[in-house]
């Protein structure tokens, strides 16, 4: 959080920051610095890997740390079998990361650290980050229409059921929303973390600026303006979940169009 005379920068909170002294790192001309994004990236990854090695116990009785796992990859197993059926049991490692990585860079950005004096970074509120992301998925289904059905995989920009007459407009609607839906998918993650870090950031200045116009000012002010932080606080741990849902659900749907050309 960027403060200056009370005053406080939502906007700060997104910026790229180089870290560690590596300002001036060049790779045939190209910046490499290690930046705040890419720590915090590192980080969501480190949890990743830390929540599904707590998980891979195979005791008899699972603890609470290998139910949540175990509990976990049914539930994604569940959301391809139920979207694309029995071949979606082979996504279910991508899916399962893709999930857990949006999940927990959600909710890491949302820990309250600036108490400690860290200051959290969510990649995900970058388009760069998520559209990385949903290029992922959409060069995945790509591959796999490809692979399975050849040319034939053209045929799912002509709905079953087309007008011959209509023959020169649909698939062009079709290919063109085809086309769009690694943008949809990148902006709708996008555009919903970073709307709320920036309310909770634009509050947070009513809190602080009322607090220092006196006690009338942060009592009218300041306590309403808290009291819906906590609020919109709860409601961003909901819309981190639902992203992350979001974001896997509909790479599932996806897959299924380049599994079974629905």
């Amino acid at each position: 959080m960027a403060a200056e005379g009370g005053k406080v920068d939502p906007m700060h909170q997104f910026a790229i920051e180089p870290m560690f002294g590596t300002d001036h790192w060049q790779l045939a001309g190209h910046n490499i610095a290690f930046t705040n994004s890419a720590l915090w990236m590192a980080i969501t990854t480190v949890a990743l890997l830390v929540f599904v090695w707590g998980g891979m116990k195979r005791e008899l009785v699972p603890g609470r740390w290998q139910m949540a796992v175990e509990s976990l990859t049914g539930f994604i197993d569940n959301l391809l079998a139920a979207n694309i059926g029995p071949a979606g049991k082979k996504y279910v490692p991508y899916i399962f990361s893709i999930f857990c990585f949006i999940l927990f860079a959600n909710l890491l950005g949302l820990l309250p650290l600036t108490l400690l004096g860290v200051h959290p970074f969510t990649p995900t509120s970058h388009f760069t980050v998520t559209g990385v992301l949903a290029i992922m998925s959409f060069a995945i289904v790509l591959i796999v229409g490809f692979a399975r059905h050849g040319l034939h995989f053209f045929s799912l920009f002509v709905p079953h059921g087309t007008p011959w007459w209509l023959l020169w407009l649909i698939p062009i609607i079709e290919l063109i929303s085809f086309l769009v839906r690694p943008f949809s998918l990148a902006l709708r993650l996008f555009v919903a973390m970073m709307a709320g870090h920036v309310l909770l950031e634009v509050l947070s200045s009513f809190v602080i600026g009322s607090a220092n116009s006196g006690p009338l000012w942060g009592s009218i002010v300041g306590v309403p303006s808290f009291l819906l932080m906590v609020a919109i606080c709860a409601l961003e741990l909901l819309v981190a979940g639902i992203q992350a849902y979001v974001f896997a659900l509909l790479t599932s749907l996806y897959l299924n169009d380049a599994e079974n050309l629905h």
